[in-house]
């Protein structure tokens, strides 16, 4: 079985395509790939807060008006709605900005719905299993036509890191089809902010969630490590057959 890779620096952070099949050198593979990377930046255009055009950041300076006619914007705002409704308030898309105002910052969720849509690009190939990790967050798949068990089936092996000691793995969780998502201080310091105590998060240790999508995975991997004992309560009755585990 063959298999290609492909990076690229979208969404500030690399991104990553891995195709694993016959056909993984075709022109429609080098489409299809091309394409999943083009919705990634096209939503990137939307909804960074880094580009100071974007229209999430001139939302975000006072111009409600920007993206109003953009139908993914509206999606988006529904979405980090019942994300924060099913976390029982663990998700917000309320965030403080540098000088410590709340402000609407969706990205906490766009990330995992921008892969899951970008994923769809790559789903058509025929034969192929794909997998796209997404700054060490990952989305797997196959053609309906790859079967779910057995030898062809082939798991991808997603490597979950330790938060204590980064050179070493503290599980490997063998996925076909789905979504792991990892929140933790690790990598980035005290970036997760709890909306319940209105503290950045700067525990040691890490959540990590494995659900049907990335979106879902995402938002709950954070949910869970800011939320506390709330938080699982709501995992349990909200995210059936989703997992999680704490590191």
């Amino acid at each position: 079985m063959s298999r290609r890779a492909w990076v690229e620096q979208v969404m500030g952070m690399p991104v990553s395509i891995h195709l694993r099949g016959p056909d993984v050198r075709s022109r429609e593979a080098e489409r299809a790939v091309a394409a999943a990377y083009a919705e990634l930046v096209r939503l990137d255009g939307l909804f960074s807060t880094y580009r100071p055009e974007s229209p999430l950041s001139r939302r975000r300076r006072g111009d409600l008006a920007a993206g109003s006619d953009e139908p993914l914007f509206t999606e988006v705002e529904g979405l980090c709605g019942v994300a924060s409704e099913r976390t029982g308030g663990a998700f917000t898309a309320w965030l403080p900005d540098d000088a410590g105002e709340l402000r609407y910052d969706p990205t906490g969720l766009v990330k995992g719905w921008a892969v899951d849509r970008a994923a769809r690009e790559l789903t058509g190939l025929t034969s192929t299993s794909w997998s796209v990790n997404a700054g060490g967050d990952v989305l797997v798949g196959r053609h309906h036509h790859v079967p779910p068990e057995g030898a062809d089936a082939a798991p991808w092996r997603i490597g979950v890191e330790d938060p204590r000691d980064r050179t070493r793995m503290v599980a490997v969780v063998p996925l076909s089809t789905g979504a792991v998502a990892t929140s933790g201080t690790a990598a980035r310091g005290a970036h997760l902010y709890d909306p319940v105590t209105r503290q950045a998060v700067d525990r040691v240790g890490s959540m990590t969630v494995v659900a049907d999508t990335l979106l879902w995975a995402d938002v709950w991997a954070t949910a869970l490590f800011v939320g506390g004992d709330a938080a699982r309560e709501a995992f349990a009755r909200n995210a059936p057959g989703a997992q999680m585990f704490a590191a």
